[in-house]
């Protein structure tokens, strides 16, 4: 049994059954067993019914799986809303990427040996999914990894994160009310990292999609079985640099929303933030202040802004690395208090050492580092010095500093005025380096998750 807790009190919410290697076997057999009848996949329209429905049947659990999320994940229930909100669309977003989901035409006649011919590829399914998820975005993450494989027709397997399974329950559970046979969608439920292993590494599984650390994605890709293919989304320190013609009474609330957003548990959670030594009093003096505002409380409350970190051990782990920044050398500007066992006030800190961990790894908790700079060039040096890239801002009205910014920052996307948390759906999402292998976001998934067949035509 496994017993889920709020993330916020630690107070029990439910007990669920886990799965074991018994378990995991029926699982994979059913799913060959539907991906192997041909005759039994199910046509484009009907994956898009299935997935209208589950839009609608969420729609109609909005509240619950809101709250969910609030409770299991420690989320801030207006932050939980607009995850389900987002989760409600990418469906919707993998059901209308079926319309234009297509194959294309390879041009024949280049040579007299291909004269009388007609070619072109289909979309086919790869296989079965193994889909491992992490715990920050118990629904919407879900939703990333299962919607693509339903429109793509693969058969899939979901490991939730085992400290917040619910929101993957409820979802699967929705997905079979819509009208999807249970082998195409299960869960597999289990705290057991060698069972979790299993799943990604066997040899019928045709594509891992997995969101977590990087030493468990990298390790797992490492195991694969021959041809099985793979997308790996991790993290990393993500870099802000705030130029002196930027404006910082507009900056303030965008970086705070990169940096705090549920308590900076996001991969790409704006951790460094470099300005110009012309703006930086003045920026420090305004963002402390607003920092210093945000209410931080049991997430499950409509005006909560940042809740609790998933576990006692990740906020004892934050907690350390603030502190030991501190005895290198760097200023704690404000916060940092630890208000319950999961629980700490939002911390600046300021200039820390460039060897210490939070100038380093990624922090993942509600924290930020403020470092002055002179030259664009020295700033952007500094925040590509780390062996992780993923997306990365610049702040400023001048747009030469802007474009060059854009142009040198190593990352793979590179936000001009916005939060380096920003992030829509469709868009493609994917870290460089240790940061991840391959692009997430729906259509990219989906692309993915099939491969292309040729099939060629002679005149007789």
């Amino acid at each position: 049994m496994l017993t889920v807790v709020q993330a916020f009190d630690r107070a029990p919410i439910a007990q669920i059954e886990t799965d074991d290697a018994a378990a995991l076997e029926r699982k994979l057999q059913a799913a060959s067993r539907v991906f192997g009848d041909r005759d039994g996949w199910l046509k484009p329209h009907q994956r898009v019914a299935i997935l209208r429905r589950l839009a609608v049947l969420m729609e109609g659990r909005r509240d619950h799986l809101a709250m969910q999320i609030a409770r299991e994940g420690g989320k801030p229930l207006p932050d939980a809303i607009v995850e389900t909100n987002r989760a409600i669309d990418g469906v919707q977003n993998a059901a209308d990427e079926l319309r234009t989901f297509a194959g294309r035409e390879i041009p024949m006649g280049l040579s007299a040996a291909a004269d009388d011919r007609w070619a072109f590829t289909t979309k086919e399914p790869i296989g079965i999914v193994a889909a491992i998820s992490a715990f920050n975005h118990p629904l919407n993450l879900i939703v990333h990894q299962i919607a693509p494989a339903i429109a793509t027709g693969c058969p899939v397997i979901v490991k939730p994160a085992s400290a917040t399974p619910l929101s993957c329950l409820d979802v699967v559970a929705l997905v079979h009310e819509a009208g999807l046979p249970e082998p195409w969608c299960q869960t597999f439920v289990t705290n057991d990292n060698t069972l979790a292993e299993k799943l990604a590494t066997d040899s019928r599984v045709a594509f891992l999609s997995f969101i977590g650390s990087a030493r468990v994605g990298w390790s797992l890709k490492a195991k694969l079985a021959p041809g099985t293919r793979s997308a790996l989304e991790h993290g990393g320190a993500a870099p802000a640099i705030i130029d002196r013609s930027a404006d910082p009474g507009k900056v303030i609330e965008p970086i705070v929303k990169g940096g705090y957003y549920h308590a900076g548990q996001v991969c790409v959670s704006t951790q460094r933030i470099y300005v110009h030594n012309d703006i930086a009093d003045d920026f420090t003096h305004r963002l402390v202040a607003r920092v210093d505002t945000l209410r931080t409380a049991d997430p499950t409350l409509e005006d909560t802004e940042v809740g609790p970190l998933i576990l006692p051990r990740e906020a004892d782990r934050v907690a350390d690395w603030t502190r030991a920044a501190v005895s290198g050398g760097a200023v704690l500007a404000t916060g940092g208090e630890r208000l319950s066992e999961t629980t700490l006030s939002p911390a600046v800190l300021l200039d820390p050492a460039h060897d210490a961990k939070m100038s380093m790894l990624e922090v993942f908790g509600p924290i930020v580092a403020v470092y002055r700079y002179d030259d664009l060039d020295d700033a952007i040096r500094r925040a590509n010095a780390l062996p992780t890239a993923f997306q990365a801002s610049i702040f400023g009205q001048d747009i030469d500093v802007a474009l060059r910014a854009a142009n040198r920052l190593d990352a793979s996307a590179v936000m001009i005025n916005d939060p380096t948390a920003f992030r829509t759906d469709w868009m493609p999402f994917a870290g460089r380096r240790e940061s991840g292998y391959g692009t997430g976001g729906i259509p990219f998934t989906m692309q993915d998750m099939t491969q292309e067949k040729m099939i060629l035509m002679r005149k007789s």
